[in-house]
């Protein structure tokens, strides 16, 4: 229980957070309930499970848990726009991280949230990241070298380090635009529009004639003021000590408009659609009511009643596929990524295995309240940096605050219009859309754009079939590398041949290749061949295999072959192996002065003694 440790909680400032950071949590939760297409009230129900949870278990002072725009748009893929699904998903979602923290695979993630952050924000960008919705751990400040806690033996989490930037950033690019053009029919005030992302381009253009006027002219407004908002708090310095006291309060006023301007929108709009009611007229598509009270706590449905029989919950499991493990690696990279990002940069460490712990325990305990999967929110997160909270007990408030939502202010929920919901899930989502990283990696390296389009347009499709295709075409371009490593040739007395890294099986044929096609050319006056392995950390067996042929290839054609600069683990590979006609040397310098050996008679002198060869290939 890390809060046993977390202390001064004998001072009730240290919990006390800025209430700026509680104001968005209501219609926050309700525009994340939106972009999944399950009734609003899903997004209060999975917005205080995870306050209550995490203030016990959690280890960052800062992170707050709860619904996201990324994990929002991962159980409108799974769960079918179905709550009895996304309620199910949350539960095994949950089962599957415990499990991970309890197997201590949280130390592992730490190099793959690294790669997702390693195109992050400047610290101008980080604070204009400071919006009550812009919640993704991708974009994110992050420290490459800093020091790990503990370094734990090989766990099946390496596989995470799989997932690269540019598959990442394909994906969420692509997920700002389908949330985004998702809730284009609230701000025109269409309906009947489908959720595949090409039929609802379609008919969106097809019935932009069927616009409403009122849900348009409100929902326009709502993201002009936002974006205003926005700006004005990016820009916005902070007031001098030195300031009169007014200033310093108008200064706060604007801070806390800017920061809370999500729910200063919905607020100011659902008082004009009340307006409209009062006076007999209603120009806006309202949400409509949401049940009041508290949600009950029950374990999750493990079976769907549908029109032609019951869905068991087998086919459940196999309808969800793939979601099952996007989405909780997703939620597990998200909330690490956020609470390493904030650790380091209020001087704290997070332990990776109990925030896996606690994600894990919110997500099961959540789906007992009707709760989607959930994750460490990245904006409501930077307002509790922000406001200097000192233990994760300020989340006690935010949770206690959505329960008294829940309770008593749901009756006035229904007069949010769908366009301001609209505008604010845009807003929330728009900044997720990198442009700048296509252009960074044409200058930087070409051949990564190729992952990044191939999520990127696929994601349209399906959101697992562009992750699935990313990681292969990531994976395909790291193998090439692997087979083709780059090879240093230098002719003189002796060929110098130098590979420019690890020597694995994929790569042997063309390390042959290059030395045969310069040794045994008609032109080369080489009579001997130096294989400089400085850059060599290691080699499998088929590489010596390969070594072996090729140290036969060239004796049969007069040439000897000596290797310099063979590291350790190297250098044990090849000794083991017994290799017929095996000379090493410390340098090539060494090895070109003693490169005239006859090739079938007597060895140089090795670096090391070996034993008579029993030989590979004979």
């Amino acid at each position: 229980m890390p809060c046993v440790c977390q202390g001064p909680w004998s001072d009730l400032r240290s919990a006390q957070p800025s209430q700026s950071g509680r104001c968005p949590a209501s219609p926050g939760s309700q525009g994340c309930a939106s972009a999944p297409s399950v009734p609003l009230q899903y997004g209060l129900y999975s917005s205080f499970m995870g306050c209550f949870v995490y203030c016990l278990l959690g280890t960052a002072k800062d992170v707050t848990l709860g619904p996201t725009a990324i994990m929002s748009l991962l159980v409108s893929s799974y769960a079918f726009h179905q709550p009895v699904y996304a309620v199910l998903l949350a539960f095994l979602s949950g089962c599957i991280q415990l499990a991970m923290g309890l197997l201590r695979l949280g130390e592992m993630l730490l190099p793959c949230t690294d790669v997702c952050l390693g195109y992050c924000c400047t610290a101008r960008s980080f604070s204009f990241l400071l919006s009550a919705h812009r919640d993704t751990g991708i974009v994110l400040l992050s420290h490459w070298g800093q020091e790990r806690a503990h370094r734990l033996p090989s766990h099946a989490g390496f596989l995470l380090d799989f997932i690269s930037c540019p598959v990442i950033k394909g994906f969420t690019s692509a997920a700002s635009i389908t949330i985004s053009f998702n809730q284009i029919k609230n701000i025109l005030g269409l309906q009947g529009i489908p959720r595949q992302f090409f039929l609802q381009l379609y008919e969106t253009l097809r019935r932009i004639g069927e616009t409403r006027a009122g849900d348009a002219v409100l929902g326009l407004s709502c993201l002009a003021t936002l974006a205003g908002l926005r700006a004005m708090k990016s820009h916005l310095p902070q007031a001098a000590p030195t300031e009169p006291l007014a200033v310093r309060i108008s200064y706060l006023i604007v801070w806390i408009a800017a920061t809370a301007r999500n729910a200063l929108v919905v607020l100011f709009a659902g008082l004009v659609a009340y307006s409209f009611q009062v006076m007999g007229s209603q120009p806006f598509r309202l949400t409509g009511s949401i049940p009041q009270g508290l949600p009950a706590f029950r374990p999750p449905r493990f079976s769907l009643a549908a029109p032609n029989g019951t869905v068991p919950f087998q086919s459940m499991v196999q309808d969800m596929g793939v979601g099952l493990a996007v989405v909780p690696l997703m939620g597990l990279l998200e909330t690490i990524a956020i609470a390493k990002a904030f650790a380091s940069q209020n001087g704290y460490r997070i332990d990776p295995d109990q925030e896996l712990l606690a994600l894990g325990v919110a997500n099961v305990l959540g789906s007992f309240v009707s709760s989607y999967p959930i994750t460490g929110s990245f904006g409501r997160t930077a307002v509790n940096a922000q406001s200097g909270v000192c233990t994760p007990a300020g989340g006690l408030l935010t949770g206690a605050l959505v329960l008294l939502s829940l309770a008593y202010l749901t009756s006035l929920f229904c007069y949010i219009p769908k366009a301001a919901l609209a505008a604010v899930i845009i807003s929330a989502v728009v900044p997720m859309f990198d442009a700048g990283i296509f252009r960074t990696l044409w200058r930087v390296k070409r051949l990564d754009l190729v992952p990044l389009c191939v999520t990127f347009l696929l994601c349209f499709w399906e959101v697992q079939y562009g992750i699935v295709a990313g990681v292969l075409v990531s994976g395909v371009l790291l193998l090439y590398s692997i087979a083709r490593p780059p090879i240093k040739v230098s002719e003189g007395a002796v060929l110098l041949v130098q590979p420019g890294s690890s020597l694995h099986f994929p790569a042997v044929e063309h390390l042959r290749d290059s030395v045969c096609s310069r040794a045994l050319a008609a032109a080369s006056p080489a009579r001997s061949v130096v294989l400089d392995c400085c850059h060599v950390s290691s080699i499998d067996y088929t590489a010596v295999l390969g070594l072996a042929e090729l140290l036969q290839e060239l004796r049969r054609h007069g040439l000897s072959l000596a290797f310099c600069g063979l590291q350790d683990p190297v250098l044990q590979v090849l000794l083991s192996a017994g290799l017929e006609g095996f000379q090493h040397f410390p340098s090539w310098e060494e090895a070109e002065h003693c490169g005239g050996a006859e090739p079938g008679g007597s060895r140089a002198e090795p670096l090391i003694g070996t034993a008579e060869s029993t030989g590979l290939i004979q």
